[in-house]
């Protein structure tokens, strides 16, 4: 089930982000944000942008949320995406879930662009692990 985040769920996107904080180099910081920053970091978004969680059994194992692209006027309706999924159900579709609702949620708000930055490892180890 794809639905609007919620304050109950700032525990969940601080762990399945925890993960890629700590073992890849793809969030691009180096200390994974607690609960409260989590919190506060989703409502700041949401006051704009979607920010939407997976849930399987009632658990969270994903999120997706967009925010601006760039601060100038041109970019308005451009956003960048970000999607986590919780390792360990990685590779059952639930990153094409999330995206395909957050589109579909920025395409009804008029959104034209979504960027994605996207981190690439230089060699062929696994994409989500640093050494």
């Amino acid at each position: 089930m794809i639905r609007p985040t919620c304050e109950k769920d700032a525990a969940a996107l601080a762990r399945i982000y925890a993960y890629y904080v700590e073992k890849t180099a793809i969030t691009f910081e180096y200390t994974a944000p607690d609960t409260t920053e989590m919190e506060r970091r989703r409502q700041e978004i949401s006051q704009r942008y979607p920010y939407l969680v997976a849930e399987s059994d009632g658990k969270v194992v994903g999120y997706a949320y967009a925010h601006a692209f760039y601060g100038r006027e041109a970019y308005a309706w451009s956003v960048e995406s970000s999607i986590y999924v919780d390792v360990n159900i990685r590779k059952h579709g639930i990153g094409r879930k999330l995206y395909e609702a957050l589109e579909k949620a920025l395409k009804s708000m008029g959104i034209l662009n979504i960027n994605a930055c996207i981190a690439v490892p230089r060699d062929n180890q696994d994409p989500y692990v640093t050494n």
